[in-house]
């Protein structure tokens, strides 16, 4: 059972709070809530080694198998609650803040190379007691994905790649914008955030403004960690180890990838599929970097064909 937030509920619940002259930050808090509980979804918070990890989950646990869901680059848990609300009925999600991401710890100074990352995955699990699970990941969550499914086959009953990042043979509008000194990635002042969202989505959800004005001011917020972060992937030079690493993969991996992605070309998917022994690619016509959010029925819908045909 599909358990989404109706457009129409967020519209009467944003005038209905305006209306009652709340704070943009009240709507936006009550509006996440809102749509996380729509869901299935419940917040909660963890202590991993020294920091604070927030993270999603099944407000009513389920007697199925666990999905943890990790999210691109200067993204959080709540990328996931869309797709997230067509797969709660019949598994147990976490979808989880990296470090200096979301509601997560935010520390200037700690690794945020892939493989960094995905070793914080690997502890958070642990810490959740999240054993065998199917993992999805986008963009730079969905390199970690591949990188953590290489490095612990036994935890891993598949993966599900969107638009991952790690290889870059074809190359995208993104990087001939970073390397003139342009990264839409990274909302500096008011306005960015739209331009963001624009660059990286083609089909966008509808979000009223005071809710898009908070995510802004918070993006914003996160600049200096962003750019901490987004150094230390591409100063990595991860591609060769990354090709290496991927070879490894033991478990079935699902590779959805929007063709209008201007973020990560999606003729990347090919060389992704080439290198991962038991993969399949699935191409999206209209879809831009994030699937899940773009087509999260769609998204699901081709989930659950491949574990019906590949895992179980």
């Amino acid at each position: 059972m599909q358990r989404s937030l109706s457009l129409n509920l967020v519209f009467i619940l944003t005038a209905s709070l305006l209306l009652s002259a709340c704070s943009r930050q009240g709507i936006y808090e009550t509006a996440i809530g809102l749509e996380r509980s729509s869901a299935g979804l419940e917040a909660d918070t963890v202590m991993v080694d020294d920091l604070e990890i927030a993270y999603l989950r099944n407000h009513q646990a389920v007697d199925g198998d666990t999905i943890v869901m990790i999210h691109g680059f200067g993204a959080n848990k709540d990328n996931w609650t869309r797709l997230a609300g067509h797969l709660t009925d019949d598994f147990n999600v976490y979808a989880i803040d990296l470090p200096g991401h979301g509601e997560s710890s935010k520390p200037l100074d700690i690794g945020y190379r892939l493989e960094d990352q995905a070793g914080y995955v690997a502890r958070i699990m642990e810490t959740l007691s999240v054993g065998n699970a199917h993992i999805m990941g986008n963009s730079m969550g969905g390199a970690i994905t591949a990188l953590y499914a290489a490095s612990y086959p036994e935890r891993v009953k598949s993966a599900v790649l969107f638009d991952p990042a790690g290889i870059l043979e074809y190359e995208s509008e993104l990087v001939d914008l970073v390397m003139d000194g342009d990264n839409p990635l990274i909302p500096k002042q008011p306005g960015d955030f739209e331009r963001l969202m624009d660059f990286a989505l083609e089909k966008k959800p509808f979000v009223p403004w005071p809710i898009m004005g908070v995510m802004e001011e918070r993006a914003i917020a996160n600049r200096d960690v962003n750019e901490v972060i987004f150094a230390a992937i591409r100063d990595a030079g991860f591609e060769s180890g990354f090709r290496n690493a991927i070879t490894r993969i033991q478990a079935p991996v699902l590779i959805i990838w929007g063709k209008e992605d201007r973020v990560i070309n999606y003729k990347n998917g090919e060389v992704f599929a080439a290198a991962i022994p038991d993969a399949r690619l699935e191409l999206m016509e209209g879809i831009g970097h994030a699937p899940m959010v773009e087509a999260p029925e769609e998204s699901a819908e081709l989930f659950r064909a491949f574990l019906d045909q590949r895992v179980r």
